[in-house]
């Protein structure tokens, strides 16, 4: 799997975790879904990492991702930053995994 981050995406990413520590996940949340298959993505920063995790270098840093919710991503993915919309993307070469994902602050 590879994740890259546009450019602003990535400036909007720095600006966000800016003085934070923690881990930037790609989440596949399922919870109030209904299923394991209806999940949504989002970009969580936590304090700690799980142990399914797995870490994807990019070009702006490293991002984790759950080993067992891979099936549900595609292996070439870009986040994205959408100005009209103020939030992040998630996208693949073929479709939009996440239109409007949201960034969330678990570290607190």
């Amino acid at each position: 799997m590879e994740i890259a981050l546009t450019e602003l995406a990535a400036e909007k990413l720095s600006k966000r975790i800016a003085g934070k520590d923690g881990f930037l996940k790609l989440k596949y949340d399922i919870d109030g879904c209904g299923c394991v298959v209806s999940g949504v993505t989002a970009l969580w920063l936590v304090n700690e990492l799980d142990e399914d995790d797995r870490e994807i270098k990019t070009n702006a840093g490293s991002i984790y991702v759950e080993k067992s919710k891979e099936v549900f991503l595609d292996d070439d993915l870009t986040i994205d930053f959408s100005e009209k919309a103020n939030c992040y993307q998630l996208k693949s070469p073929n479709q939009y995994l996440n239109p409007r994902m949201s960034f969330i602050d678990k570290t607190k």
